[in-house]
């Protein structure tokens, strides 16, 4: 396992490097690294690494909700108001929609299947998102009209959502009983997640005001209770359902909100902590990729993609109707929130994992997905920013 770890940071690191230098994103170098490493590849990962592969997907994804939820400001959200509510639920719900009413004839999938599909890719990327918003807050660009924080809170919120919808749509698919009522429980799992989460951040504040520790120290507390909250979702489902992904990122939103300056240090931490959990992460994804069913798949699933996609801009456009944002501005947040990649990575080898039938396909569609959206989202972003969001100064 050790020489595996050696090859995937070594050669993710050099693919990475490549791509950036192509003006591209890293992630492709590592989705790359991982084709090129995996068992359809030169095999040259080892089957113990491949075995814990969707344990530490998991912890990419707890990492990057951490991250997001302490850079976080309710009061920014507050100024924007009905638009980023609306952000949070509007689009991803429609994108699925595209994928239930066209896969089934281009595809030859079942609604619920698509639907499945549809969960995995309708959720936006944080690894593309969260670092280019964050960038945006520090030059100010677009801060006065609150756009960075308005979309990197309605795409961490997108992403809880859609992955709650996906466990709902998973169970379904496999024909579990009661699995309809599921789809009932998902406003119920969102509350339940904030309140947990936020309570719980209130005591850890409490807690970090009284006893002295290294911010190093706190990092490991946090990635401990967060990884407690996935575990809680288990052990209370026959009695209360709720999202422990949201209960993370509500428990960053919260310490932000009383303990800013902690927040600021510890988000810090975690952007580090991200280089290496963000390298694992796309590199598996790559490695379970089978690439001559990729392109197997081709035109009808790459057609697709693009038509929810066009579905998703349309809900964000319709999402910021009557808003003080520019036309400019306005097709910014639809470019914005457009690449797939982290959730993608963390949950599309699932359905195969559990024997589906569309399993592979809807692997196939993640990576394809992931491949398509990433650098034209990252691009577009990093093309137009400047030119687009007036920096805040200019805006008043």
């Amino acid at each position: 396992m050790l020489t595996s770890l050696a090859c995937l940071f070594l050669v993710g690191i050099l693919f990475s490097q490549l791509l950036q230098w192509l003006h591209l994103p890293g992630l492709l170098g590592m989705i790359l690294t991982g084709i090129l490493l995996g068992p359809y590849g030169l095999n040259w990962l080892s089957p113990q690494l491949m075995t814990i592969a969707a344990d530490l997907r998991q912890l990419a994804l707890v990492l990057i909700l951490l991250r997001a939820g302490l850079a976080l400001d309710l009061n920014d959200l507050k100024r924007v108001g009905r638009p980023a509510i609306l952000l949070c639920f509007v689009p991803a719900i429609l994108e699925i929609i595209g994928y239930v009413v066209l896969g089934p004839g281009l595809l030859g999938l079942s609604a619920i299947e698509c639907a499945v599909m549809g969960a995995v890719i309708a959720a936006v990327s944080p690894a593309v998102i969260v670092p280019r918003m964050l960038k945006l807050m520090e030059e100010k660009r677009g801060t006065a009209q609150s756009i960075p924080q308005m979309i990197m809170a309605g795409a961490s919120a997108d992403d809880v959502l859609v992955i709650v919808l996906f466990s709902s749509f998973l169970s379904l698919a496999q024909g579990e009983s009661g699995s309809a009522v599921g789809l009932l429980q998902v406003p119920v799992s969102i509350l339940a997640g904030l309140f947990i989460g936020a309570i719980t951040g209130l005591l850890l504040c409490w807690f970090f005001r009284r006893v002295h520790l290294r911010d190093s120290i706190k990092v490991l507390i946090l990635m401990s209770v967060a990884f407690l909250l996935l575990e809680a979702e288990n052990w209370l489902q026959a009695f209360l359902p709720f999202s422990g992904l949201l209960a993370i990122m509500a428990m960053g939103i919260a310490i932000y909100s009383r303990y800013s300056l902690l927040a600021g240090r510890l988000s810090q931490k975690f952007s580090r902590l991200w280089v290496g959990a963000e390298m694992m992460l796309f590199v598996l994804v790559g490695a379970v990729v089978n690439p001559a069913y990729l392109v197997k798949a081709g035109g009808p699933l790459i057609l697709l993609i693009f038509s929810a996609l066009l579905l998703r801009m349309g809900a964000v456009a319709l999402c910021l109707i009557k808003t003080p944002l520019n036309r400019k501005e306005r097709v910014f947040c639809m470019i914005a929130y457009c690449p797939k990649a982290t959730v993608q990575a963390a949950i599309g080898a699932v359905p195969l994992s559990l024997g589906l039938a569309c399993g592979e396909l809807v692997l196939s569609a993640a990576v394809i997905a992931i491949l398509i959206t990433a650098p034209l989202g990252a691009l577009g972003i990093d093309l137009t920013y400047r030119r687009w969001l007036k920096p805040e100064k200019e805006s008043v």
